[in-house]
């Protein structure tokens, strides 16, 4: 499934989300300038790498080695701006401009700003519990969005999602509710996880992480007060 848009038009503009975006896209463009072994210093030290809390150090693959000073806690937040390549920064990006215009509406601009950076925080800290020996960096903006389709779900869980399935390489486009949506994708998430955990899938994504931040993302969403309810 892969959404087009949602049927709720947003009341303000959406600024913080396009300045997220606008900063991921930055932060991308500065990777491709990068070296492959400039990149790769810059995705161990500032991705979050569980095994840096751990372990106090890396063994790269070219037996260099990175020594951590393990109170630094930045990578939490710095690894939500860094992606590993353009289907992962525009597919983040396109799903966060689904559904991050009308989360910040509701939020106002900074709160939702706050909430997506501990969106994103607390996806990976529930990635870091999950997998604390890892030496594979944690990079990318999905804990942080997942945690604004939480955050949708419970604000708008009967909006309309326009969405696009392949079925047997015909494209059908059809309007699916927005809690059956979100629903579907948090349960593949976690299933994943599971297999992931149990050594059943290894495609390398961060399942725990779009987890823990959806659910940080629909918890948090509880505590906006219901006076600010303004949409029909």
């Amino acid at each position: 499934m892969f959404p087009l848009r949602d049927t709720i038009p947003s009341r303000r503009k959406p600024y913080v989300m396009w300045a997220i975006i606008i900063t991921n896209i930055a932060v991308f463009i500065y990777e491709l300038l990068l070296s492959d072994g400039e990149l790769l210093l810059l995705i161990y030290n500032h991705g979050l790498v569980p095994a840096r809390y751990t372990k106090g150090h890396i063994l790269l693959y070219n037996r260099f080695l990175i020594q951590y000073n393990r109170l630094d806690l930045s990578p939490f937040v710095t690894s939500i701006f860094l992606h590993g390549g353009w289907t992962h920064l525009l597919g983040n990006m396109w799903t966060l401009f689904i559904f991050g215009d009308n989360v910040e509406d509701m939020l106002g601009h900074f709160r939702f700003l706050i909430y997506y950076i501990l969106w994103g925080v607390g996806a990976g800290f529930l990635q870091f519990l999950l997998s604390p020996t890892s030496q594979v960096p944690v990079i990318g903006a999905s804990g942080a969005i997942a945690g604004v389709m939480g955050a949708y779900l419970y604000f708008f869980p009967m909006s309309r999602i326009l969405t696009f399935i392949p079925v047997l390489f015909l494209p059908f486009i059809v309007e699916i509710p927005a809690f059956i949506f979100l629903l579907v994708w948090f349960f593949i998430q976690f299933f994943n996880g599971t297999f992931a955990i149990i050594g059943a899938n290894f495609s390398g994504v961060a399942w725990w992480a779009h987890v823990g931040g959806f659910i940080a993302g629909l918890y948090m969403a509880r505590f906006y007060s219901k006076k600010h309810f303004g949409y029909r």
